[in-house]
C-alpha cells in the first residue's frame, strides 16, 4: 500500500483525532543549499519525496506537510536548526509523540551532547554526507514509522 492510498498526511488519515505523518515525505532543512540538494537526491534514491527548505521557511513546511522524517543539517556547530526544534516537538505532540523521526547531519559522530537536541534527534549521521551512510538509516526510520502507525 502506498502512503497516499492510506490517507496518511491527510485529515481522513487521522487516527483517534490525531493527524498522521506522511511517511513518504522527508523534510530536508539547512543553511547550505548544496547540502540540501545532496540529501534530497539521496532521499529520492530511497523512493521517498524530499522537500528541501531553508531555515526561514522550514517551520511552515513542517506544520503543513507533517513529514515522516526531518533531516537537519546542523552546520559547523550543530546549532543551525535549533530554532526549528520547538516546532518539531509541537508536531510530535500533534501526531501522538511518534513522528517525525529526526536525523541530524553533524560534524561529529555520536548523539549530540546538547540537551535540546538529544531529546529530539533520533539519529546522527556524520559528515561528509554519503548515500552509504544516509540511505540505510532512512530505510530503518521509515520501517520504524510504519510499525508505529
Amino acid at each position: 500500500m502506498h502512503a497516499s492510498d492510506s490517507g496518511i498526511g491527510t485529515p481522513d488519515g487521522a487516527v483517534g483525532g490525531m493527524p498522521m505523518a506522511d511517511l513518504s515525505r522527508v523534510l530536508v532543512v539547512g543553511r547550505s543549499p548544496i547540502n540540501r540538494v545532496v540529501v534530497a537526491k539521496i532521499v529520492e534514491q530511497c523512493g521517498l519525496k524530499p522537500v528541501s527548505e531553508a531555515l526561514e521557511t522550514s517551520a511552515r513546511a513542517l506544520h503543513s506537510l507533517l513529514p515522516g522524517i526531518v533531516v537537519l543539517d546542523g552546520g559547523p556547530d550543530n546549532a543551525d536548526c535549533d530554532a526549528l526544534l520547538p516546532d518539531i516537538v509541537s508536531v510530535r505532540r500533534l501526531t501522538g509523540g511518534l513522528m517525525p523521526c529526526v536525523i541530524l547531519l553533524s560534524t561529529r559522530n555520536g548523539m549530540p551532547e546538547d540537551a535540546a537536541l538529544s531529546g529530539v534527534v533520533d539519529a546522527v549521521v556524520a559528515k561528509p554526507i554519503t548515500p552509504e551512510r544516509l540511505q540505510p538509516l532512512i530505510g530503518r526510520l521509515v520501517r520504524r514509522g510504519h510499525q508505529r502507525t
